[in-house]
């Protein structure tokens, strides 16, 4: 499998470490990773927006794991947030647990089914 990363000339630029567009060619599979949310495996949710994105992140991981792929994988993500105020924290978390990945990427500012959550996280995964 290959991805190339899209960004058009003729569009506004990424801003944030991510594609506009992600190609895949070569792959055999496709993974749907449902909404991950900001609970353990205990049923705990954590207080704070940055120990609950890293967690949603680490659940988004366990599928990816479960499946035989890696954040390698990754070819779009979309994370819905409570609130535009962790807009930028989200950032942060998203860009350290990623590194250099370039998945296609959207941020939703929405409602989310517990009030307790403040982020939930679905991807796609292709390899």
């Amino acid at each position: 499998m290959r991805t190339r990363a899209i960004n058009s000339p003729d569009a506004p630029a990424a801003a944030g470490g991510y594609a506009q567009a992600v190609e895949v060619t070569g792959a055999q599979r496709l993974l749907f990773v449902s909404g991950q949310i900001p609970v353990d495996r205990e049923g705990v949710t954590p207080k704070g927006f940055t120990s609950q994105a890293e967690l949603a992140w680490a659940n988004v991981e366990a599928q990816l794991k479960a499946a035989d792929m890696t954040l390698d994988n990754l070819v779009k993500v979309t994370t819905f947030l409570a609130d535009r105020a962790h807009a930028l924290e989200n950032r942060d978390v998203r860009n350290a647990v990623l590194a250099d990945r370039t998945p296609a990427l959207t941020v939703i500012i929405t409602g989310i089914f517990d009030p307790d959550w403040l982020i939930e996280i679905e991807a796609v995964a292709a390899g």
